[in-house]
C-alpha cells in the first residue's frame, strides 16, 4: 500500500486525468477473501449493466491486493460507501494510514463473496473476464445477490475532492 500526501488530481496531471476527475461518480469498496487474505480497494470508475446476467464493470489498479484476491477466489462484495465512510474510503485507496489494516475501520460481516460493511448498498459478484485498458484492468462482474440498504448520504468523488450526495426516498423510482 502506497500512501500519498498529495492530491492526485492536482496540477499538473495529464489531459486524460483530468478529464475523468470531471466525470465523478459514486464511492465504492470492493472486497474479497476472508481472515487475512481479506483485501479492499476504493473504486469509482465502475457502471452497471442491467440484463440477463447483469454485470458491474470496474477500473481496478492490476497491481493492487483486492485484484489478486479477486482473481484467486473469482468472488467480491461491490459496496457503495455513505458519505460518514470517507475516512475508510480514504484508507482504502492508500490515501491515510490505518494502523492494524483498513478492516479495523466500520463493522463488517463475512459473506460467501467477502468481507461486506454492514448497512450498505452492495452486489455480490463472481468474476465473469478481465483485460488490461491503459494503466487499469477492466473487471467484468456478474452479479449474483444485490442487498438494498437505506443510502441517505452517498458519497461521491469529483476532480480529486469527495462529496455527500443527498440520499432519496425512493419516490422517484430508485428502490
Amino acid at each position: 500500500m502506497t500512501i500519498h500526501s498529495e492530491n492526485p488530481f492536482a496540477d499538473p496531471p495529464d489531459a486524460v486525468r483530468r478529464f475523468r476527475g470531471r466525470l465523478g461518480g459514486a464511492v465504492s469498496l470492493w472486497t474479497a477473501g476472508a481472515g487475512a487474505q481479506r483485501a479492499g480497494l476504493t473504486v469509482s470508475s465502475l457502471m452497471v449493466a442491467n440484463g440477463d446476467p447483469a454485470a458491474v464493470l470496474g477500473l481496478l489498479d492490476p497491481e493492487s491486493d483486492l485484484y489478486d484476491a479477486l482473481e484467486a477466489g473469482g468472488t467480491a462484495v461491490v459496496q457503495l460507501l455513505h458519505g460518514a465512510d470517507r475516512d475508510l474510503a480514504d484508507a482504502f485507496g492508500g490515501l491515510a494510514p490505518a494502523p492494524g489494516g483498513a478492516f479495523r475501520l466500520g463493522t463488517w460481516e463475512q459473506t460467501s463473496h467477502g468481507p461486506a460493511l454492514v448497512g450498505r448498498t452492495r452486489a455480490h459478484v463472481r468474476l465473469d473476464r478481465s483485460e488490461d485498458v491503459g494503466w487499469s484492468r477492466l473487471v467484468v462482474a456478474t452479479i449474483e445477490e444485490v442487498v438494498v440498504a437505506e443510502d441517505h448520504d452517498a458519497l461521491e468523488h469529483r476532480r480529486g475532492r469527495y462529496r455527500h450526495a443527498p440520499g432519496h426516498d425512493g419516490a422517484d423510482g430508485d428502490r
